[in-house]
């Protein structure tokens, strides 16, 4: 038997940024003349998102209540990393507490029950991490085991799936809790790049959870997204298209303009040998549940796949929400999935990106 996702739980900070706030922020921060500005709203008002949500309230305040940032013309001094990650360590476990605690409302008790716990995140650590943090704070046996998947991008999640499915393959009784919490609004860069227009323009903050059974001993009858497959791949000559590296003022991201050229050239091979590893064919997929990196990497997965606009509402749903919260977003796009009574049944396409390039791909089926 294999193993089955049988219940997501997510969660948001409270400050919930609108997209025309967070342009008139970055116009403000970068000094930008009206030239340059209109450059950045044409980037904010195609990006596909109408709200984010940060753990940084001063995103939306006035410059005089700041907290994280000084509330000085330039921002400077500019927050050091380490501020920036003792403010996770802060933030991060309260988010990732609701998402868990949402993820188990209907497990009357199963907190003892849970086997693994995973952890999912690229934007922050700490040690004793948010793991040990979460198995006190949860009431977790204290002899969890537990697995940390950090820094591997917004395919984290997915890499976190596949640990969980091995775990209950291999132990029919295992419980496996999966909690990704990504905090991007934390590493805000005000260098005025185009990369730091985009990168600003899309990332935000949020928590997803996850309960991985094996399909021959749920809890209970609920319909479930059984995990038929996985496959990954690097796409070659691709490594300096996404990056994802610590500075002394927070993590800075490199995302170019190549990265949705490159998935539309490699995204219908890469679906094919998924789905052939899974004993499928493409004619046998019913719904797609798709990383929701940016609206111009969900249409390049369209125009690859030849899918329409409305397959992919639920990536569309999440993005226009609450954004890309990196690793968490993909667990937001399988929670609508799952709540969508006419997905029952259907076979499932899901698809993730991060640095490598590297697509990592799942198939699913609900029911």
């Amino acid at each position: 038997m294999g193993s089955c996702i049988s219940s997501i739980g997510t969660a948001n900070p409270a400050n919930k940024v609108a997209q025309h706030d967070s342009y008139e922020f970055m116009v403000d921060v970068f000094g930008l003349p009206e030239e340059q500005a209109a450059r950045l709203k044409a980037i904010y008002d195609h990006s596909g998102i109408q709200y984010r949500y940060s753990v940084v309230d001063d995103f939306g305040a006035d410059r005089a209540d700041y907290t994280f940032f000084e509330p000085t013309p330039d921002l400077e001094p500019f927050v050091t990393t380490n501020k920036r990650l003792l403010y996770y360590q802060e933030k991060a476990i309260h988010i990732a507490l609701k998402a868990a605690q949402n993820c188990l409302s209907d497990y009357e008790g199963i907190t003892s029950q849970i086997t693994n716990l995973i952890t999912v995140s690229c934007t922050g650590m700490y040690a004793p991490g948010i793991d040990i943090d979460l198995v006190e704070k949860l009431g977790l046996p204290h002899s969890t085991e537990r697995t940390c998947i950090n820094f591997m991008g917004c395919y984290g999640a997915i890499n976190a799936l596949k640990v969980a499915d091995y775990i209950c393959r291999a132990n029919p009784q295992a419980k496996v809790l999966i909690v990704s919490v990504e905090l991007c609004s934390l590493h805000f860069q005000k260098v005025n790049t185009i990369n730091n227009w985009v990168a600003n323009s899309l990332f935000a903050d949020g928590a997803g959870a996850v309960l991985v059974e094996n399909t021959a001993t749920k809890i209970n009858a609920k319909p479930a997204l059984e995990l038929l497959g996985f496959y990954a791949e690097i796409i070659p000559d691709s490594q300096n298209e996404m990056g994802w590296l610590i500075g002394n003022t927070g993590f800075e991201m490199t995302l170019t303009t190549k990265v949705p050229k490159e998935i539309l050239k490699n995204i219908k091979g890469l679906a094919g040998r998924l789905l052939g590893k899974a004993g499928l064919c493409f004619e046998q997929v019913g719904k797609f549940a798709i990383h929701p990196g940016g609206r111009k990497i969900l249409e390049a997965i369209e125009q690859g796949l030849e899918i329409s606009h409305e397959a992919n509402a639920y990536a569309y749903e999440v993005l226009n929400n609450y954004g890309n919260m990196s690793s968490a977003t993909i667990l937001f796009v399988l929670q609508r999935l799952m709540q969508d009574d006419e997905a029952v049944g259907h076979n499932v396409l899901s698809f993730g990106f991060g640095p490598g390039l590297t697509v990592e791909g799942m198939v699913l089926k609900l029911h």
